[in-house]
């Protein structure tokens, strides 16, 4: 698809959903994960979607796929960098190339559990998002940059805190 027809899908589900409002909101999609050998995980999710994570040999794992939290950021990468392709493509701009790089720190003591006080995920997140186009000045890559950020569901979800709740069974 092109700019102009993304552009042409995204206003019509903006009007769309202007004109519904009750049907802007639902409950995404499941991804159901099953622990596999060792520390690799299986998850599946709709449409026969699938993925392997793995963690590092230095954890227990054998590292021979992505950890979750590598998708985690490959996850708020790929959604920043589709989200300023969209806004790109609203403004009737063909946004050229975009390349969207995320990175964090982390303290593992939180995810091993040796310290309480240290939070278990990333301490900070940086996003660096480069974008190559004709015309576009430095001003307008920003504003496609921060708008693509601050609609990005993932790197949004990530700046705030979102109400988790935990249900359990045994079988």
């Amino acid at each position: 698809m092109d700019t102009r027809e993304i552009g042409a899908k995204i206003e019509g589900a903006v009007g769309y959903l202007t004109e519904h409002p009750d049907e802007a909101r639902y409950t995404d999609s499941q991804a159901v994960a099953r622990l596999g050998e060792g520390l690799r995980c299986t998850v599946e999710g709709p449409g026969g979607a699938s993925l392997v994570t793995d963690m590092p040999q230095g954890v227990g794992g054998r590292g021979e796929h992505p950890s979750p939290g590598w998708l985690w950021r490959a996850a708020m990468a790929s959604c920043t960098a589709t989200v300023v392709g969209m806004r790109a493509a609203q403004r009737g701009i063909d946004p050229g190339s975009v390349e969207v790089t995320v990175d964090s720190e982390s303290d593992d003591r939180g995810i091993l559990g040796m310290d309480e006080s240290v939070p278990a995920g990333p301490l900070s997140i940086r996003v660096h998002v480069r974008i190559e186009a004709p015309g576009l000045d430095t001003e307008q890559a920003r504003e496609l940059a921060e708008w693509g950020s601050g609609h990005c569901p993932v790197c949004e979800g990530a700046k705030r805190a979102i109400p988790v709740t935990l249900e359990v069974e045994t079988a």
